[in-house]
């Protein structure tokens, strides 16, 4: 069974990112998982913290989820034409302490999507988390982009993913990157 960890980049209850991601997990391809993590329990990051304390408990468990799955999906909101403070925040404390990196990173196959109030979509956003996925060393997806604009219209007030469009293109987009995966994949698993 392929495993993906999926994250979503909001905190907030109704985020369109959210509904998102858990349609993508509806919609996986036979024979693979999307995992839906939090970056909820994940604090700010303090270098003084981390010196004092290590990586907290949330941190380290998030860190371990993802360096034995097969890739990571992250649904990211666009806030001010670029990326949300507090996922950039999660990912932030997932490359600490910088010598985990390689584990935690270094090859894994990364997809990143997202969905806005705006016409836009959010690529923006995406075009600001490729330079922080490389300089971690993941192996970005090249096959597609994901981009849900006007969420308001595509997901409805019960959170779900009401439009057949999007719901295609949620499934064609986690199809491809399923089978990127795939490809990438050595004979013992997870890299």
């Amino acid at each position: 069974m392929l495993r993906i960890i999926g994250l979503s980049g909001s905190l907030r209850r109704g985020s369109f990112n959210s509904a998102v991601l858990r349609a993508a997990a509806a919609l996986m391809p036979p024979d693979s998982v999307l995992e839906l993590e939090s970056i909820a329990a994940i604090p700010l990051y303090d270098g003084d913290q981390e010196t004092a304390g290590g990586v907290p408990a949330p941190v380290a468990r998030l860190k371990d989820l993802i360096a034995g799955a097969n890739g990571l999906l992250l649904v990211s909101p666009e806030y001010n034409n670029s990326l949300p403070g507090v996922a950039k925040n999660a990912i932030d404390w997932l490359s600490r302490p910088s010598s985990d990196v390689a584990r935690v990173f270094r090859g894994r196959p990364v997809a990143i999507a997202g969905a806005s109030p705006g016409g836009f979509g959010t690529v923006l956003a995406q075009n600001a988390w490729l330079p922080v996925f490389r300089t971690l060393g993941a192996e970005l997806w090249p096959g597609g982009r994901l981009l849900v604009s006007h969420a308001q219209s595509t997901i409805g007030a019960d959170g779900e993913v009401a439009d057949a469009a999007t719901r295609q293109a949620i499934e064609k987009f986690v199809g491809g990157f399923v089978a990127f995966v795939r490809g990438r994949q050595p004979a013992g698993g997870p890299r």
